[in-house]
């Protein structure tokens, strides 16, 4: 029977077809497909096999019904998932996934939330799990109170995180890999997935300007990749590390600016090296790491007796989008042999930008890099890639296990494929399709269009900003980041000093309640330093529009006018 089975091709010629492959028994057993519009529902559930007229050429299935067999209190006869309730299940949970998760929720006259309590919402979602099952209804009621219930991140009014909107070609991309559920552990369970992370890093590792070339991996979140970074940095300093572990070290410290992502002094304390042991560099008024600083915490290392190895960059702060000077940070690296990682989580999408990558200029010298394509280039959560300027297998050497039963050397395939012993997971997902599909369907230049105009919108924000009265800027942006404070109308006359301060810094949480309880859209705030709370706009999503920029400033002094 021609079977349209899972065929193992060689990585240079990997492609879809119907092969010849003979299966025994597997073509036996139902799978759910789609009928035609115009196909029949036969008396049983379709198989998997060719359905065309060589159809008929397949072996003559067995005569009756297979007698049950008991094993360990179990009787055996057949699956127990009814294919055709399953299918049902499907056809009916689809649409509502389409309607309301995707359509409704990004429609900019739908509310970005349905606020509810945390024992408001435990009661309503009845979250209690039990012996039996519920009918189907009851779990079709269930998918729609979950996107009810949800924050519409994909609504072109939700700009509370470092990630927004909803790229349809990634969803598509999200939608396949959920269906197929791989593992990037080898080729020969994930063909497709591991070729097309491949290419995805080949191309980041080129516009990040490694011009000999590099490696990488996905990780599953920007905190997993500033890990990777600390632990092969170490790795590239004492490589008797991955043996003899930390008695066999001597203490090491590394670096970051004040403004960096709270993920570095989470790596130092899971990996042992300490925070204590991450001196943190000044910055200056807009967030930057000042080299000086830097070069003065080198010499006080070295001067304890401990050993430098690396500092962390960042390229587009969590609050102010600030961006390090790359390239004095990189001449102390070279005077001092430091590992230099540059965090481009949220700002390695100017890279994307001719007009906007020399915020980024000086990162070819990085050793690694930490870059979230789900952030501002909308890939969709999560998508996040870790790479270093290396070619000597160094993530392979840091990581690797050489488990036997997943990457035996004699196999029949070019064994370089099967990436997964770089990783520190087993099990990982293929984050870079849906990326590599969104990345086919708009292409480089589309890509750049994205990044320029949520700059452009920033821009047009902060001047809208500068014009309206209660409303000041904290700094200019220099990425997409507007950050701002709202002065309702009774502290407007009120002079600048720490009464007026503290009474303004009671101003974003009550505004952020309200939104949030009326569900007309979100935006975050925060203290900064010694800064009173300001509103952090942040701008990614095309879908965003001016008017949505005027309305965002209206709802504000809306909601707080009062105050």
């Amino acid at each position: 029977m021609n079977l349209r089975q899972c065929t193992i091709m060689s990585p240079s010629a990997v492609y879809l077809v119907g092969s010849g492959v003979t299966c025994s028994h597997a073509a036996q057993r139902p799978v759910l497909r789609k009928m035609g519009s115009g196909e029949s529902r036969p008396g049983k559930v379709s198989l998997c096999g060719d359905t065309s007229s060589k159809a008929s050429e397949s072996p003559a299935e067995p005569k009756g019904k297979r007698p049950p067999v008991l094993v360990d209190g179990v009787t055996l006869n057949g699956p127990t998932l009814d294919i055709r309730e399953a299918e049902s299940f499907l056809r009916e949970a689809m649409p509502i996934v389409m309607e309301e998760a995707v359509w409704k929720a990004t429609d900019v006259k739908e509310k970005v939330c349905e606020w509810r309590s945390p024992e408001q919402l435990k009661d309503l979602l009845d979250l209690e799990l039990r012996e039996g099952g519920e009918a189907h209804p009851q779990i079709l009621q269930r998918c729609r109170d979950a996107i009810r219930y949800s924050v519409k991140t994909g609504h072109p009014l939700f700009f509370n995180q470092l990630y927004a909107g909803m790229d349809p070609y990634s969803l598509v991309g999200r939608f396949i890999t959920e269906a197929i559920n791989p593992s990037l552990y080898t080729y020969e369970v994930a063909p497709v997935f591991l070729l097309t992370e491949e290419a995805v890093l080949k191309k980041m590792i080129e516009i990040i300007g490694w011009q000999d070339g590099g490696d990488g991996i996905f990780s599953p979140g920007g905190s997993v990749s500033n890990m990777y970074a600390v632990n092969v940095a170490r790795y590239h300093h004492c490589p008797d590390v991955k043996v003899l572990g930390l008695s066999a070290l001597p203490r090491l410290v590394m670096f970051t600016s004040q403004e960096c992502h709270y993920s570095v002094s989470k790596a130092a304390a899971f990996l042992g090296i300490g925070t204590n042991n991450v001196y943190v560099i000044p910055s200056d008024k807009r967030g930057k790491m000042i080299p000086a600083e830097f070069e003065k915490q080198v010499q006080r290392a070295k001067d304890e007796g401990a050993l430098p190895f690396m500092v962390n960059a960042t390229a587009g702060t969590t609050v102010l989008g600030a961006f390090d000077p790359l390239e004095e940070i990189a001449d102390i690296c070279e005077r001092h042999n430091l590992w230099m990682h540059v965090d481009a989580c949220w700002g390695g999408g100017a890279l994307m930008s001719k007009k906007h990558r020399y915020l980024l200029q000086g990162i070819h010298r990085a050793n690694s890099v930490a870059w979230n394509p789900h952030k501002m280039l909308m890939a969709g959560l999560q998508c996040c890639a870790f790479m270093v300027r290396d070619k000597t297998n160094l993530l392979q050497r840091c990581h690797s296990a050489q488990a036997s039963y997943l990457f035996q050397q004699d196999k029949f395939y070019d064994v370089s494929y099967d990436t997964g012993d770089k990783s520190i997971q087993c099990s990982r997902k293929p984050d870079a399709f849906k990326f590599w599909l969104m990345w086919k369907a708009i292409g480089t230049k589309g890509l750049e269009e994205r990044v320029d105009r949520a700059l452009a919108m920033a821009r047009y924000l902060a001047e809208e900003i500068k014009k309206r009265d209660g409303f000041r800027l904290v700094m200019e942006p220099e990425y997409t980041n507007v950050c701002f404070w709202y002065i309702p109308p009774s502290l407007r006359d009120t002079a600048d000093g720490p009464e007026f301060w503290r009474k303004v810094h009671a101003v974003a949480p009550v505004v952020k309640e309200r939104m949030m309880k009326k569900g007309s859209m979100m935006v975050g705030y925060q203290p900064h330093g010694d800064k009173a709370n300001f509103f952090r706009q942040i701008i990614i999503s095309p879908q965003v529009s001016r008017e949505d920029m005027d309305f965002l400033l209206d709802q504000i002094h809306s909601l707080g006018m009062d105050l």
